[in-house]
C-alpha cells in the first residue's frame, strides 16, 4: 500500500498534513493528520474520509480543504 503526502502545513498551534492511499477500482482516499506539541508531548488525531476520489491530487485537496474546515469549526471533525 503506497501513501502520498502533500506538505504539511502549520496554523497556530496545529501541524496539517493531508495524504491519499489507494481505495478500490483505481480511485484514492483522503486523510488527515491534525498534531500539536513536540517531542514526547506531540498528539496525533488522523481522520480518513469516506468519499473515494479519482485522482491522488483531488484527494489532497479534500483533505487539506477538510483540515482549513476544522481550523474555523473543530467540531466538524468529532
Amino acid at each position: 500500500m503506497t501513501t502520498s503526502t502533500s506538505p504539511s502545513f502549520s496554523v497556530g498551534k496545529f501541524r496539517l498534513t493531508p495524504s491519499t492511499r489507494p481505495g478500490s477500482d483505481e480511485q484514492f482516499r483522503a486523510s488527515l493528520s491534525i498534531s500539536r506539541g513536540s517531542g514526547r508531548q506531540t498528539h496525533d488525531h488522523v481522520y480518513t474520509f469516506t468519499p473515494q476520489f479519482p485522482s491522488r491530487e483531488s484527494a489532497l485537496m479534500y483533505a487539506a480543504v477538510q483540515g482549513l474546515y476544522w481550523l474555523i469549526n473543530p467540531k466538524s471533525l468529532a
